[in-house]
């Protein structure tokens, strides 16, 4: 009987840990010199640079794409608050990955930093939360930081409209969270990695550490009040799990992680 059931736990954990990579590229930077939209005074934080990712999640044969960095028109410029030196595009191919191998492409919300490869991604599944497509499908001239030209091809693809978390492939293993209240279908990514650990994406729950440490929500949040219920949500995860927690947007995280083509696992 115990061989049957150590037989069974390794069966259950090779499953839950089964080809599960974590590839984390540069997708830009953001630079502000006045941060108070984020709701923070300049004072309470010296940090005026947000790193911009994208990810590429590879669970047994299938890749996920989880957020799609800034516009790729951005690439290249020197000009305004952004800087962008290769585009997810071309990091992907230098992999050699087209936007056409991905089969699940997901965005923890709709902001133009989010999804400027986004149109890219035709023939990949969405995962949406409902509110969220409706927002930007439907009502984009309601919220200034959505630029449906970056994803407006996404309009016809297959897409999977979620109304709360999603187990992605029934293992456990990607699960995407609703945090509502930056966007109205704003969304983290929890990944369970077998080497690396348990990991939480943030999205935009938070932009700077401060931001967490302070318990503050950015003046162009569409819900301060859901923002709040999402960061107790999400926090009561870490702690329940002990999973790590990225801020996507910190920069000092961004220098300390191994960037593509280099993985977690």
């Amino acid at each position: 009987m115990f061989r049957i059931l150590t037989v069974l736990l390794l069966l259950v954990s090779s499953f839950a840990y089964a080809d599960l990579k974590l590839t984390v590229f540069d997708c830009g930077q953001l630079r502000f010199d006045d941060v108070s939209a984020f709701g923070l005074s300049n004072e309470e934080t010296t940090v005026r640079e947000l790193f911009v990712p994208c990810y590429l999640i590879q669970h047994n044969e299938h890749l996920m794409v989880w957020d799609a960095g800034l516009p790729l028109a951005d690439v290249g410029r020197t000009d305004g608050n952004s800087r962008y030196e290769e585009s997810f595009l071309d990091q992907l191919a230098s992999m050699g990955v087209a936007p056409s191998d991905v089969d699940l492409v997901a965005f923890s919300h709709m902001h133009y930093d989010h999804v400027g490869a986004a149109n890219a991604f035709i023939n990949s599944t969405l995962l949406i939360q409902e509110a969220e497509a409706v927002a930007a499908f439907e009502h984009p001239e309601d919220n200034p930081v959505f630029r449906e030209a970056l994803y407006s091809e996404l309009i016809n693809a297959n897409r999977r409209s979620l109304n709360g978390d999603l187990d992605v492939f029934g293992d456990g293993s990607v699960r995407i969270i609703s945090a509502p209240g930056h966007t109205p279908g704003h969304q983290a990514l929890y990944l369970e990695l077998a080497n690396y650990g348990p990991l939480i994406l943030s999205g935009d729950l938070y932009h700077f550490e401060a931001s967490r440490t302070l318990r503050r929500t950015p003046v162009f949040n569409t819900s301060a009040e859901e923002t709040l219920d999402s960061m107790d949500k999400v926090e009561q995860l870490i702690e329940t799990t002990g999973a790590n927690f990225w801020i996507e947007h910190s920069k000092e995280l961004a220098q300390s992680l191994n960037l593509a083509p280099a993985f977690y696992d």
